[in-house]
């Protein structure tokens, strides 16, 4: 595994960031994790962006804040070197401002060194900014937002000042970008009536922006949580010229960007199981070491390079640690995947696609490979 990184890493090292066509970068991009990235085109980067300081406001939604902890969890480039190689001033973020609130000993301040909501009102103001929106946006009850509450205002009158002024926003997160854990089916949905920024689960005029009649481009990170690489590159490509935002060609139907959710692969082709899945060592209950399709494994119809890129550093991912992929990054993540640790065969509808098609193939190892493989290329057509 380390020779081929460093077959990868020899691949780029001699290109110039600065000249590569859109092609080129996205490949680098795709091959490369932010490690790398940075460690071979980290002086370009510095050269390129000395004088181009980029503010970035970061607004937090109905969300557990876990998108955050991932990107501060991120490592080579940690989190506060990635915004100091991409010169970013992270200007507004709530969980880690240093300013103590409306009241500071008991006393109302009025200036915004002290207080969170005036500094956030005057970089609205401002103007200028990429928006990082985490988390879903409250819609309920009957339109006014006032299900989700950001101090005296609405989340959703929040969302709608930041994203006028915005210069382009960045969904991050599947409750950003999809609604996510906060659309699962229940009986309070409708009350809350939560929206993602750009579009609800599968529904793609559904998005606040479309509510709010919000002309903005928006890119798509999806993801429970999301991967620090695919926020940090994908910033990186933007700052860089690489990745046009009028033209949405380098994006999937869903927003996300194809050089990390391509259309033509999905995660189950490289999952660290797939030799288990070929013999037909299928496991049947958790920590029995082969493949986790009978245990509810979604990575058949998941386009992502999880298994590519893995987690905390390159160690790891959700199969390779035992636990079956539950489509996180997928716009039907929570309602379509579920329940997660069931076999598909006995889910009736997963993805658009009818289950029982594939149950009526499953009869030995290879002929599960030729049913969902079948049944991939008629999701496709």
């Amino acid at each position: 595994m380390a020779s081929e990184k460093l077959n990868i890493i020899e691949q780029f090292k001699n290109l110039d960031v600065l000249k590569m066509d859109r092609r080129t970068f996205l490949k680098a991009v795709a091959a490369l994790g932010a490690t790398s990235f940075v460690s071979v085109y980290g002086n370009q980067l510095a050269s390129a962006l000395t004088f181009s300081e980029t503010k970035v406001l970061w607004l937090h939604g109905a969300e557990c804040t876990g998108c955050s902890e991932s990107a501060l969890n991120g490592e080579k480039p940690e989190f506060a070197d990635a915004l100091r190689e991409l010169n970013i001033s992270l200007t507004y973020h709530e969980t880690l401002l240093a300013q103590q609130g409306i009241f500071n000993d008991g006393k109302l301040v009025n200036t915004s060194d002290l207080n969170a909501e005036i500094l956030l009102h005057d970089l609205i103001e401002a103007g200028n900014y990429i928006l990082v929106v985490e988390g879903s946006i409250g819609n309920g009850p009957d339109g006014t937002g006032k299900i989700c509450m950001y101090g005296g205002n609405t989340f959703k009158s929040v969302f709608e000042h930041a994203a006028k002024n915005a210069n382009a926003i960045i969904a991050l997160g599947t409750c950003a970008t999809y609604g996510g854990i906060t659309v699962t089916d229940a009986a309070t949905k409708k009350y809350c009536d939560f929206k993602g920024v750009m579009q609800t689960e599968q529904d793609r005029n559904d998005g606040m922006l479309q509510l709010l009649k919000i002309n903005k481009p928006c890119v798509n990170l999806p993801g429970c949580p999301s991967h620090p690489d695919w926020l940090f590159l994908t910033v990186a490509g933007i700052l860089l010229g690489k990745l046009d935002l009028t033209d949405p060609s380098w994006l999937d139907a869903d927003g996300r960007p194809l050089m990390f959710f391509p259309q033509d692969a999905v995660l189950h082709d490289n999952c660290p199981r797939r030799g288990y899945y070929d013999r037909g060592v299928l496991d049947k209950d958790i920590a029995q070491g082969g493949c986790l399709w009978k245990i509810g494994c979604k990575a058949p119809y998941v386009h992502s390079d999880c298994a590519l890129r893995k987690w905390n550093d390159g160690t790891s991912l959700c199969m390779q640690a035992g636990g079956p992929c539950i489509a996180c990054v997928e716009p039907i993540f929570p309602n379509g995947s579920m329940p997660f640790y069931e076999e598909k065969e006995r889910v009736e509808i997963l993805f658009g696609v009818n289950m029982g098609m594939v149950a009526a193939f499953v009869i030995g190892a290879a002929v599960v490979a030729a049913g969902v493989h079948a049944v991939r290329r008629m999701k496709k057509e």
